[in-house]
């Protein structure tokens, strides 16, 4: 899972993985003109972006990615936090979804039916209806240090979400300005190589990613950015939890 939303976030121009490749280059000096952010070239402006978003606290990511395990795409609704708290939901392109939750040490998931029966393509029917019937609709819970959740707790730390998005050199070209979700926004046009990228940057208060999309032929896509620095509703659920560590023996 955790490499897919980082193949996802080489969208928002802040991924692990990609976003020197995303964002390269030399500015031009000739992209100076006037209006939100005078006198800044687009690259430089990408640059003041990438610097306030990793600098927050906590977001919420929202947005369809590819999955490069299914070939299908993923649904993100996730708010994520540097003490490494989340809370949101994973769709996995119109076959269901898993509510995911992590505080503390500890990540809870609860699967709904058609998420369980996707991920069980190639069991038996009978094996697939017996983890049907123990999973579905059930909170669960594993340690977030144990093998099967470090990757799920590894995404849900915005540090590591966002490590390595630092000393990026843009040559972003600067586009028109339009608003994301009611707050002004200035476009910038990126590309590398075949892949188009455009970001979506707050002209308003601080220079936040807002939006970012991508046509590139490899990881289409767009992922949007709200709740800055709010705090992240990561609250252990309440009943009974499936505590799937003991299961395991």
């Amino acid at each position: 899972m955790r490499r897919t939303v980082l193949a996802a976030l080489c969208l928002t121009a802040a991924a692990t993985t990609g976003l020197t490749g995303c964002l390269s280059g030399q500015n031009s000096a000739s992209d100076k003109p006037k209006g939100p952010f005078p006198g800044m070239t687009g690259g430089e402006i990408a640059d003041r972006a990438v610097k306030a978003t990793t600098g927050a606290g906590s977001l919420r990511m929202t947005g369809d990615v590819p999955d490069d395990q299914s070939k299908g795409t993923i649904h993100i609704d996730m708010a994520l936090d540097k003490k490494g708290e989340c809370a949101g939901t994973l769709g996995m392109g119109g076959q269901g979804k898993a509510d995911l939750i992590k505080t503390g040490d500890t990540v809870y998931m609860k699967y709904d039916e058609a998420f369980l029966r996707a991920q069980s393509k190639g069991e038996s029917k009978a094996d697939t209806d017996a983890v049907v019937g123990m999973l579905a609709g059930k909170w669960t819970k594993m340690s977030a240090t144990g093998k099967d959740a470090k990757d799920i707790a590894g995404f849900c730390d915005l540090d590591t979400v966002l490590a390595g998005a630092e000393d990026v050199n843009s040559d972003a070209t600067r586009g028109a300005t339009t608003t994301v979700d009611g707050t002004p926004a200035i476009v910038l046009h990126e590309k590398d190589g075949k892949d188009r990228y455009t970001l979506y940057v707050a002209t308003q208060g601080k220079p936040y990613l807002l939006k970012v999309t991508s046509t590139s032929p490899k990881d289409p896509g767009a992922v949007t950015f709200t709740d800055y620095e709010k705090p992240v509703a990561a609250d252990a659920p309440k009943g009974k939890v499936l505590d799937l560590d003991a299961l395991g023996g």
